[in-house]
């Protein structure tokens, strides 16, 4: 005799609050019906705010640092494949999660699409939450997650990423660098030794990348300097097109004797090592003909010659990013919200190492 909705009911309510959370195909198996039938009571016990219902999984009321220190509770967290300038940031997000009682599941997303593919799959795993640094090489490819994304039904804060005012995707959480005020550093820096003709040498396939080219462009602007300061990729696959370019696109050494530029911004630092290289090899020493600033400062004091960084707050970003997370998922009842959508930024600072000194041409 098939057992009453009722009593089915209240059976899978108190299941849910031992657990603090069950897969709803979990629940199915154990009493026996189909996962149609299981759905359709998570969704009436939810109704009724007895327990809350997830992507595939019920959730109990208890609050998020209780229920996670009885269930191993997993945070999903997706980032892109050979990404070296978010290892600190995912590092701290981890470390910020066993000290919540929580365990940080990573997923990789290695193209395009993968972002989608990955936070399925950290999904059907379980997560209850979501650390999101999308790849985004161009605006198309962000505006086709913005769909999918609004839809989600778990806590989501986008990592390194700002959405759109006004795009589907505004309404999430987030936290970032100011990577304009890592240009305005890099700026005031080289202009105070005297810099007035500036190469920057950037990737282009990146919100952040974007960024940093649209901000020294402006700032540059603004200084009245712009038409000494070209800009270039700062490698042959650093555009939306990840297919390698022509070599004259990264050929450093020539933009700056076109420019007669006397200093470069680089990023990422990665690429910097490469491009200092090739200026020596060139025979523009550095710093000495050609200061030099690298963006990111993850291995910008490892090559011959100590960089001069900006330093994004990669530990902070990570630890501010799963406190956003913690905090949604504390103060979400029923599917709802109760409380400020948050963005944050927080600023970088200049790292002065070796590879910047005073202008050989400056009057002072």
């Amino acid at each position: 005799m098939r057992e009453p909705a009722p009593k089915r009911q209240t059976r899978i309510a108190a299941l849910v609050e031992a657990r603090g959370s069950a897969r709803i195909t979990d629940l199915a198996d154990e009493l026996g019906v189909s996962v149609v039938t299981v759905r359709r009571d998570v969704e009436e016990l939810a109704q009724r705010g007895e327990l809350r219902r997830g992507h595939g999984v019920a959730r109990s009321l208890r609050p998020i640092a209780q229920e996670s220190t009885a269930t191993g509770d997993t945070i999903g967290m997706v980032v892109p494949e050979r990404n070296t300038y978010l290892t600190e940031v995912v590092q701290a997000a981890r470390e910020a999660a066993d000290k919540a009682g929580l365990r940080l599941a990573l997923h990789i997303a290695a193209d395009e699409r993968g972002t989608e593919r990955a936070v399925r799959q950290a999904l059907d795993a379980g997560a209850r939450g979501l650390l999101l640094a999308p790849r985004w090489r161009t605006e198309v490819e962000a505006r086709a997650d913005h769909t999918w994304l609004a839809e989600l039904e778990v806590p989501v804060v986008l990592v390194e990423r700002r959405p759109h005012r006004g795009s589907a995707v505004y309404g999430l959480d987030c936290v970032r660098s100011d990577h304009a005020h890592g240009v305005h550093l890099t700026l005031e820096h080289l202009t105070a030794l005297g810099h007035r003709r500036i190469v920057l040498a950037a990737r282009d396939d990146s919100p952040t990348a974007r960024v940093i080219r649209s901000e020294f462009a402006a700032q540059t602007a603004a200084r009245g300097i712009a038409e000494g300061c070209p800009v270039m990729l700062s490698s042959r696959t650093a555009g939306p097109d990840p297919r390698p370019r022509d070599a004259r696109e990264a050929d450093l050494a020539g933009a700056v004797r076109r420019a007669g530029a006397t200093a470069a911004l680089i990023h990422g630092d990665m690429d910097a090592l490469v491009l200092v290289q090739r200026l020596r090899e060139a025979g523009i020493e550095v710093p000495g003909d050609c200061s030099v600033v690298a963006y990111n400062d993850v291995v910008a004091d490892m090559g011959q010659i100590a960089l001069t960084a900006v330093a994004p707050p990669k530990g902070e970003l990570g630890q501010a990013a799963l406190e956003l997370l913690v905090r949604r998922l504390e103060r979400t009842r029923n599917g709802r919200w109760a409380g400020a959508t948050r963005h944050l930024e927080l600023l970088p600072g200049l790292v002065i190492r070796d590879s910047t000194a005073l202008c050989a041409d400056s009057p002072d």
